[in-house]
């Protein structure tokens, strides 16, 4: 039985296919995922790697604000369109799950028009276009946020779950707290560890304010974990010292986690997902050019939660950070409380979860 998975253009519409594609072939290693996605996005790079037969295509986002570049969607989507007539000829799948981006439009499309049923996994609290659009004809849609159900219109036939984002979840028991801030070069216990991660490229306004902090307003006790991003790493570098320890990337990130208390990140949905999980509430800070300012919605999502600050970018300053941390350093009970909250919101188990749902669906179909 053949699955096939379409979503990409960025690492946060790929990743989720792909927790999903692995907890599927756990339950039932009969079924055989394949992955479609854009020759332009990050799956270019990471699907090759991965265990998974795939095809590249030649998929272009919609250009909203240089329109005469469209005729490179509409190229892109007609020989998509007969790349895919020859996948499924080959072989039709039994479902087709889309992960959002534009990578996933086309194919979602092909899968209505020609009766295949399909699944959306919709990761943001604010839903993308392609989870808009195609929701009303969906089997089944997987929120990571239970707020995305606010923006959809499902069809009668659509079953929607709160299923939470698809991640790798934290090993039970989680590793020793003690010993993971020991490997970072810190003390055992005492005071708090904070994680600065602006994803996997890093950010350079959060890195250019976190730079003027540590030099200036490091609260005593703290220890920080800072990954800049490899672009940029040599310019942070030589900031690193017995408290502050610089990293290009986190690899893996889960030896972060293990060390850390709360954070500082952009409003990823799968970075916001693992750090609930883990039980580290984040001080957000949403990518203001993200499509549709999903990570802001994101971010209130989170806050109104009780799990997170929300920081507009705009008003990320050294002294508002300050402000932020000493909050949580100075009230521990603040500190636990978000902590609460953000392990409230998680949902560990959410792959496992959408691919028994998913099954399901494949076997009475």
């Amino acid at each position: 039985m053949r699955i096939l998975f379409a979503g990409g253009g960025t690492g946060g519409h790929l990743y989720p296919g792909l927790a999903i594609a692995r907890a599927i072939t756990r339950i039932a290693p009969e079924v055989v995922p394949f992955f479609v996605g854009a020759r332009r996005g990050v799956e270019r790079e990471v699907l090759p790697t991965t265990e998974f037969a795939h095809e590249l295509l030649d998929l272009h986002p919609l250009y909203r604000s240089r329109l005469w570049e469209n005729w490179q969607t509409i190229r892109g989507g007609v020989t998509a369109w007969r790349r895919l007539s020859l996948i499924v000829r080959a072989k039709r799948p039994a479902c087709v799950v889309g992960t959002g981006g534009y990578a996933s439009g086309i194919a979602l499309a092909y899968a209505k028009t020609h009766g295949i049923p399909y699944v959306i996994q919709e990761q943001n609290s604010y839903p993308g276009l392609t989870t808009r659009v195609f929701s009303r004809y969906a089997r089944q849609v997987h929120n990571g946020f239970p707020e995305a159900e606010h923006h959809l219109s499902p069809g009668p036939g659509t079953i929607v779950f709160d299923s939470g984002n698809p991640i790798e979840p934290p090993p039970v028991p989680l590793p020793d707290r003690a010993a993971a801030r020991v490997s970072w070069g810190f003390p055992a216990a005492g005071g708090n560890v904070m994680l600065v991660y602006g994803g996997s490229q890093g950010s350079r306004a959060i890195n250019d304010v976190v730079a003027g902090w540590v030099t200036k307003n490091l609260p005593s006790g703290l220890h920080v974990i800072w990954a800049t991003g490899q672009t940029t790493h040599a310019e942070y570098a030589a900031l690193e010292s017995g408290r502050v320890r610089v990293s290009a990337y986190l690899s893996p990130v889960s030896a972060a986690y293990a060390a850390a208390d709360f954070a500082l990140s952009r409003g990823g949905a799968i970075a916001t997902a693992e750090l609930c999980a883990w039980g580290i509430p984040p001080l957000v800070v949403p990518l203001p050019t993200a499509a549709a300012d999903h990570q802001t919605a994101n971010a209130r999502a989170l806050a109104a939660a009780g799990a997170a600050e929300f920081i507009p970018q705009a008003e990320l300053t050294e002294e508002r950070l300050n402000a932020a941390v000493t909050a949580l350093t100075d009230n521990p009970s603040l500190l636990r409380e978000r902590s609460n909250a953000a392990r409230a919101r998680a949902r560990p188990d959410a792959a496992a979860e959408i691919a028994r749902n998913i099954l399901d669906l494949v076997r009475q179909t």
